[in-house]
């Protein structure tokens, strides 16, 4: 089954040569990628976080300050937003794992309003609302990748590596214990799980995995600034998770995919769309609370439940 997906993925650019069919299926990717990092923390963790686009941004920022001052290569820039992504997730994470339920959440929604605010307001670094121009697309070893179709396989690329890495993390005894806390924060933690360092180390993982997100959309927009990484986004990720069914990879990919295609196809109900978009939602949590695929095993998340 996985393999029939991956390559009828594999095969879009041959069927179609569109490039706005193209252009929305490299937001798909984007958007998996992603609601698969906020699923590590939210869905298989269980701690609610509220500002995923404040790492999306910082990582965003951090390659297009590269690229545009420095010139650095394309794979550069990913692991650089991926590792200040990751540490600033370390040094939130350390103070508000601590904290629970609605507390975490305001936590991480004051983050990503923080961050939103700097990106805004630090004009001599960011430019604040006029944005970083200008910046050159994705290129590895001198191949130019700046064509949509070959946009589209780096992204396919990178959904396919995170899904990877974070099936390999969630189908380990590290997936146990974090589902654990899930489940039972006090039990697990009488059981000799070490609840505090395990959640830190998720938020970050999540958090560089948000980064590397940021970093391609910056390369494949050209184009950044602080609107595309406000609170709105952030609760357009979770609202993909949840869509697609918390604790589910596989969920996390066909929710992000359906809810980012179902406004292109609706385009021409301009004023319907949003409507269209909230009936979607609210049938399924009426009709399939655990979501789309949420409870359905495609081999990706054994343990999920």
């Amino acid at each position: 089954m996985l393999g029939s997906v991956l390559a009828g993925a594999l095969l879009v650019p041959w069927l179609t040569r569109s490039q706005y069919v193209l252009h929305v299926a490299v937001l798909c990717g984007v958007y998996v990628v992603l609601t698969l990092s906020l699923n590590l923390v939210t869905g298989f963790c269980g701690q609610f976080s509220l500002g995923h686009a404040g790492f999306y941004g910082i990582g965003a920022y951090t390659a297009a300050l590269l690229a545009v001052h420095h010139g650095s290569p394309f794979v550069v820039n990913l692991a650089a937003a991926a590792v200040l992504a990751g540490a600033i997730g370390f040094l939130i994470g350390l103070p508000t794992l601590r904290l629970g339920g609605i507390y975490l959440a305001m936590a991480t929604l004051g983050f990503g309003e923080i961050i939103y605010l700097v990106l805004l307001n630090w004009l001599a670094l960011t430019r604040g609302p006029l944005g970083i121009p200008a910046i050159p697309g994705p290129a590895l070893f001198g191949l130019d990748l700046g064509t949509p179709a070959r946009q589209y396989y780096v992204v396919l690329a990178l959904v396919v590596l995170t899904a990877l890495v974070v099936s390999r993390l969630v189908n380990s005894r590290f997936g146990e214990a974090i589902q654990a806390i899930r489940e039972d924060e006090l039990a697990a933690e009488a059981m000799g799980v070490p609840t505090t360092a395990l959640k830190v180390l998720t938020f970050t993982i999540s958090a560089a995995i948000a980064g590397v997100a940021g970093a391609f959309f910056a390369h494949y927009t050209s184009f950044i600034s602080p609107s595309s990484f406000t609170l709105v986004e952030s609760i357009l990720v979770l609202s993909l998770l949840v869509f697609g069914g918390m604790g589910s990879i596989e969920g996390s990919i066909a929710g992000a995919v359906v809810l980012t295609v179902a406004p292109e196809v609706f385009r021409f109900l301009a004023e319907y769309r949003l409507v269209i978009y909230g009936g979607l939602l609210l049938g399924l949590i009426v009709f399939r609370p655990q979501g789309l695929l949420g409870g359905i095993n495609l081999g990706l998340t054994r343990h999920a439940t």
